[in-house]
């Protein structure tokens, strides 16, 4: 964007924007090293992620007071007001994101004290397909490119597909040993959770795209979990 005559109304948008900048890096770095923990059974980095999840939170309410101020001092409109509105939603949904990777790492301290199944390393691949759709929708947005946003957007299909077939794999495994019952129970939710998180890595693209571009992504997103007659 252009800079403002007001000097103080770039560096408040600045600021506003480190701070969302902020809790993206951690926000991915966190869901990263949960899926981490679960597939080495790390019970102490698993904490460390719980522990540090007060952070983000902390950088959320930090990030909605700038935009009071914004709003209040500066009364922002046209592309100011979408800046400022986009900063809000998507320090929003990193909140909600860093929540999903704390989830995963509490998940992972319990399947710890539990015998190892053969089914964490689909939850790996899961997970760095996400966490690379997370990346990209964040480029997006500090970049304000639409082209990448839209790339992130379609993609989401591939996160159903991949959750999909993890879905019956775990299923699998429960109907052919009931000792497999609570381990896959907890990893079905740390797949869902994953899954969740690459919903909303495609929120943020959306909005990402009406920043750069004006105008929402025309059309439904593509979608195929075939697991939704299931749950």
């Amino acid at each position: 964007m252009e800079p403002h005559i007001v000097k103080s109304f770039d560096e408040a948008l600045n600021t506003l924007h480190a701070q969302v900048s902020r809790m993206g890096v951690l926000a991915e770095h966190q869901l990263g090293l949960a899926v981490q923990a679960l597939v080495d059974r790390n019970d102490e980095l698993a904490g460390q992620i719980v522990q540090s999840d007060a952070e983000i939170d902390d950088l959320e309410a930090a990030a909605n007071d700038q935009v009071i101020r914004v709003l209040a001092l500066r009364a922002p409109v046209a592309d100011d007001l979408r800046v400022v509105i986009t900063a809000l939603k998507i320090a929003s949904t990193l909140e909600r994101i860093a929540d999903y990777a704390a989830n995963i790492a509490k998940r992972s301290i319990v399947l710890t004290a539990m015998p190892a199944v053969p089914t964490v390393r689909p939850l790996q691949r899961l997970g760095k397909l996400v966490q690379g759709l997370l990346a990209d929708a964040l480029t997006a947005y500090h970049e304000e490119n639409a082209e990448l946003a839209l790339q992130v957007w379609t993609r989401d299909k591939e996160v159903d597909e991949q959750y999909s077939g993890l879905f019956r794999e775990l299923l699998t495994y429960m109907m052919e040993d009931s000792r497999n019952i609570t381990p896959c129970s907890h990893l079905l939710f740390v797949a869902k959770n994953i899954e969740r998180i690459g919903d909303h890595a495609t929120n943020i693209a959306e909005m990402a795209h009406f920043l750069a571009s004006g105008s929402p992504i025309e059309g439904t997103r593509p979608k195929n979990d075939t697991t939704i007659a299931h749950t």
